[in-house]
């Protein structure tokens, strides 16, 4: 079963969270990382750029038409993806449970429900 955890955040938050402790904390999610990678569980982590850089991307009349995004109603957004493929809903839960930054602040869980097929 594959589950998608996903970290929030924003640039206050980020701006908030003392710079002495950054090298520890990167340091814990690194190893959390190296720890479901070598179960075989995390396929992949992904630390998204800030939300400033991200653009929407829409097609007119055929054409691509770019503008700044993201299109948010709230400050939050999503900071990280982590793609986990486990046994049971139970065993995703126990390793979004140990995502250093669940201390801190929730992280979203969420089943995936289907994968396109491969070519």
């Amino acid at each position: 079963m594959k589950y998608l955890i996903m970290i929030y955040g924003n640039q206050e938050k980020w701006d908030a969270f003392p710079a002495e402790q950054w090298s520890e904390a990167v340091a814990k999610q690194d190893a959390f990382n190296a720890k479901y990678r070598d179960t075989g569980e995390l396929l992949g982590a992904y630390g998204l750029g800030d939300a400033v850089t991200a653009k929407l991307i829409r097609r007119e009349n055929g054409v691509a038409a770019v503008t700044d995004g993201p299109y948010l109603e709230t400050k939050e957004y999503i900071a990280s993806l982590y793609l986990l493929d486990v046994e049971s809903e139970d065993r995703a839960r126990e390793i979004a449970a140990d995502m250093p930054f669940a201390d801190n602040d929730p992280v979203e869980l969420w089943p995936i429900l289907h994968e396109a097929p491969r070519a």
